[in-house]
């Protein structure tokens, strides 16, 4: 099969100027034309003659800002598209035929990670692989909310999800609304904008924070406490990427390790895997 075209910027994306583009990069960034004058080695003098159009950037002038911004490889694309440029970083699902390497590696590292629970999302939260422990912590959960697109957020937030069942329900939601919102911040997503309006519209599903865990913050991490058939197990997650990807699937793949905060947890997780084996 062969590759797929790389992706265009959205709509709205390609509504913009590149001067357009590039003074919104260098506002979110909070950098002054000096200071990106500076980083980029030009002059001042055509940082401001690119924002206002009236320089056009050649294309290794459109990568080189893209890099010294830190523009995710998807608006790179609407850079270059609005520059003139073809479009460089393709978009390609983890199940294409030349994403298989990829693939492989998400797969080796979500199963390395057992038995703790791993998963894989993209940049809508929906999720795209899991290890063998996931499935177990989802039992009760409504079946409409398992079926694909499988959102995370909506999963855990939802009174018929996981919501019920965790004991820092108001900490935790508190925790991922921070995230979602720093992510949105970062793209100006409209999908992630709708979903945590979504997520913002669900009622309260019990007394907030059993377990005593109001202001809870003398750990080192924010905790995940979830009542089980197997008693409490309390957790810490961690968040992976890929360093240098060169696809905008890749990019925008985060891998979510939900480890054991304590010995007990530890130990039951060990005890459930011996079982799923």
């Amino acid at each position: 099969m062969s590759a797929l075209p790389p992706t265009q910027p959205s709509t709205a994306a390609s509504h913009r100027s590149f001067g357009q583009h590039l003074r919104h990069w260098r506002q979110h960034r909070r950098l002054s034309q000096l200071d990106l004058s500076h980083q980029a080695d030009i002059s001042t003098r055509h940082v401001s003659f690119l924002e206002t159009d009236r320089s056009v950037p050649s294309r290794d002038m459109v990568l080189r800002l893209a890099e010294r911004l830190d523009v995710p490889l998807r608006e790179r694309n609407a850079l270059l598209t609005s520059a003139g440029y073809a479009a460089m970083y393709r978009e390609r699902p983890l199940d294409h035929p030349d994403m298989a390497e990829a693939r492989a590696a998400v797969d080796l590292i979500l199963r390395c990670h057992e038995p703790n629970p791993a998963l894989a999302m993209d940049r809508h939260w929906n999720l795209v692989a899991a290890n063998r422990m996931v499935p177990l912590f989802l039992q009760g959960v409504a079946p409409e909310l398992l079926q694909p697109p499988l959102n995370v957020l909506r999963l855990s937030l939802h009174p018929q999800g996981l919501a019920p069942r965790i004991l820092n329900l108001q900490q935790w939601k508190h925790h991922l609304f921070a995230r979602l919102q720093l992510q949105i911040d970062n793209t100006q997503d409209p999908h992630l904008q709708a979903l945590v309006a979504e997520l913002h519209g669900f009622s309260p599903h019990h007394a907030p924070d059993s377990l005593h865990l109001q202001g809870e913050t003398r750990g080192v991490a924010m905790p995940f406490k979830l009542q089980t058939d197997h008693g409490v197990l309390s957790f810490i997650s961690t968040v992976t990427i890929f360093g240098s990807p060169l696809d905008i699937t890749l990019q925008e793949l985060a891998l979510e390790t939900f480890l054991p905060a304590d010995a007990a947890t530890a130990q039951q997780l060990a005890a459930m895997a011996l079982v799923q084996a």
